[in-house]
């Protein structure tokens, strides 16, 4: 059964699968048609992640992800299955585009076909932009940003979001043996070990993760220029999603890295008080 599947995509109730995400706040608030285009595309997004994520075999993981780019380029030749139906709607009448889709089947497959460690900034900001710009892109689509400023926006606040994750999820991610701190940020720290429990040891850690730290506050910064240029109402659900993730990342950087690292999670409280100043026009 394919992760797909697993999630439901087809279901006529993507809300389950949305619930579960940090996001589901910022995508309550928006109008109906907004919202549920929103759940098909998040919904999309879990399934592929669930994907990338499965302990199974490379191989079948690899098979599935080419599955899924079948079924987009089915979905923009005109053919639905069960696992696309739910996406034509938003598709119609959000314009939105193979490309962006198709790209975060990339960025998931490049989380398969190699477990990423250590990749340099370049290839970093590739699986950003994959994995959080994509989605971003889409989902400015449906927002109604104007395209320009929604591609800007999309490039920023991906990749702010997606490294705040990333320093987040240190622990998480060497699980599954995958580190995504960058080689350069590494080897400025002074770290040149590959083993993943040393280099979640090591003393310089702090500084290998303030340095990717300082981008991620870039990224809000330019993200927050560009939404200052939109409109008010077709930038709500972003606004929710940079305050909540911004916080977090200050409170990372406040804990710091060095272990034990204690969990650190979004805050209900700052996402109430990002709904409550946002969340209405």
């Amino acid at each position: 059964m394919s992760g797909a599947e697993r999630q439901g995509l087809g279901n006529e109730d993507a809300r389950p699968a949305a619930a579960r995400s940090s996001f589901y706040l910022a995508m309550l608030i928006l109008p109906k048609e907004q919202r549920e285009a929103m759940y098909q595309v998040y919904a999309f997004c879990r399934a592929v992640d669930d994907i990338a994520d499965d302990p199974g075999a490379k191989a079948g993981r690899l098979a599935e992800l080419e599955n899924w780019r079948g079924e987009i380029e089915n979905l923009y030749a005109g053919r639905t299955s069960e696992l696309t139906k739910r996406l034509a709607a938003p598709v119609r009448t959000f314009g939105l585009r193979k490309d962006d889709f198709l790209a975060v089947i990339d960025g998931m497959e490049m989380d398969v076909a190699r477990d990423i460690r250590a990749p340099d900034w370049d290839e970093l900001d590739l699986y950003c932009d994959c994995v959080a710009s994509a989605v971003g892109r889409l989902s400015a689509r449906i927002f109604g940003i104007e395209d320009a400023r929604g591609r800007e926006l999309s490039h920023h606040l991906g990749r702010a979001l997606q490294m705040t994750n990333i320093l987040r999820d240190l622990d998480e991610d060497a699980a599954m043996d995958r580190l995504y701190l960058p080689k350069e940020a590494l080897n400025e720290a002074g770290i040149k070990d590959v083993d993943l429990g040393k280099v979640l040891a090591h003393s310089g850690l702090d500084q290998a993760c303030g340095l990717v730290a300082a981008r991620a506050r870039k990224h809000f910064a330019q993200a927050e220029s560009v939404m200052e240029s939109c409109s008010r109402e077709s930038v709500r659900s972003p606004r929710i999603m940079a305050s909540v993730y911004r916080a977090l990342l200050s409170k990372l950087m406040e804990r710091g890295w060095a272990p034990p690292r204690r969990e650190v999670r979004p805050s209900k409280l700052q996402f109430a008080w990002a709904v409550m100043r946002y969340g209405v026009v």
